[in-house]
């Protein structure tokens, strides 16, 4: 078992694991990193990372991701190239994830209306995988109709979870927008006022979907931009997140603080005591993309200011015009140079979110 308190087992998670892991991270006052991934490279520094600090963690891939994990000579027409590129890294993830001996959510991340063919191809993936296996493929989806009149959005949203639900899948949702710009989604022009999601709106997603299921989150708007911008050029307002709790608290009449499970996206330059303060308020996901890109690219980067000498020619280098390269320009070495630096950026996350040492 992964965590003797929650008795969930290790490798991919679904259902009933997923929900006490949640409820877990809810309880304890923690999230888990939600690391998009985009090639088998990615996926095992991020399991790498968490478990050497023992952390669950969340691997998620995107539309454009998923293209890229099956190859990027693959025509996408009818979204065929991300659907068969999510099915391949989902079982990549299976495979070897139980290996690194910590509990896994595998997810996939936004996907807008226009992007619904690859969503359903990953659904129709699910059920078959569940007809063999008693679970499905994934654990979890997200739709992000944001961009969507509010009851388009709500409703296509009750539709999917029906379906998932069949088979065990929790659904992750957004209501208001998250700004800036992420694959598939561009947000850069909306106005200000659309990026804080208002309690009420909170409510109708979980009136509505709970009559369905418990098996949703909610990525809620607080101000939060996906991009690359300096600490402290975001202007997050995590205190909405705490007002959304206690209204749905009323509502309901709950005991219960934290009656939503909340997901963070846009969290690249934001301030750490303010991603802590969301996850007070009851985060227990924060998407993580920009950041881990850089770290990956820095590790190249570094690797290559580092040895330039012995990387301009297959032979001769500083040590003599006859010496061989070889085992300099080897890719297994350059890229696991950028695992190790992305190892690194995703354990800072974790440390970020106060998921350590929780297995």
């Amino acid at each position: 078992m992964a965590c003797k308190e929650l008795g969930i087992p290790t490798g991919v998670i679904t259902g009933e694991n997923v929900r006490k892991l949640l409820n877990y991270a809810s309880d304890k006052g923690f999230a888990i990193p939600a690391v998009n991934c985009t090639s088998s490279s990615t996926v095992n520094a991020a399991l790498e990372a968490a478990r050497d600090i023992k952390a669950p963690l969340i691997i998620q891939l995107s539309q454009g991701g998923s293209a890229y994990y099956a190859g990027k000579g693959l025509s996408n027409d009818g979204q065929r190239a991300s659907i068969i590129g999510a099915v391949a890294a989902a079982h990549h993830v299976r495979l070897v994830a139980k290996e690194y001996g910590i509990p896994v959510i595998l997810h996939s991340d936004h996907c807008a209306k226009k992007l619904l063919p690859w969503f359903d191809g990953m659904l129709e993936a699910d059920e078959e995988y569940f007809k063999k296996h008693g679970e499905p493929l994934f654990s979890s989806h997200m739709l992000d109709l944001s961009e969507e009149p509010k009851d388009e959005n709500i409703a296509t949203c009750k539709k999917y979870l029906e379906r998932m639900s069949k088979i065990n899948l929790l659904l992750e949702m957004e209501i208001g927008i998250t700004g800036g710009e992420e694959d598939g989604v561009d947000n850069t022009g909306v106005d200000n006022a659309s990026l804080y999601t208002q309690p009420e709106d909170i409510w109708d997603v979980y009136r509505e979907l709970s009559q369905v299921s418990d098996m949703f989150t909610i990525a809620a708007a607080f101000g939060n931009v996906h991009g690359v911008y300096k600490p402290g050029n975001v202007k997050l307002s995590p205190h909405l997140l705490k007002k959304h709790q206690e209204y749905v608290k009323k509502q309901l009449g709950s005991k219960s603080d934290k009656p939503i499970w909340f997901v963070f996206h846009g969290g690249s330059g934001s301030v750490k005591d303010e991603i802590k303060e969301a996850v007070s308020y009851g985060v227990i996901k924060m998407n993580v993309d920009t950041d881990t890109q850089w770290a990956y690219w820095e590790g190249i980067k570094n690797y290559y200011e580092g040895k330039k000498g012995y990387l301009q020619s297959q032979v001769g280098n500083p040590e003599g015009e006859d010496k061989p390269n070889k085992k300099y320009y080897d890719p297994r070495v350059f890229i696991r140079e950028a695992e190790k630096t992305m190892t690194k950026r995703v354990q800072e996350a974790c440390r970020d979110l106060g998921n350590v040492d929780r297995l």
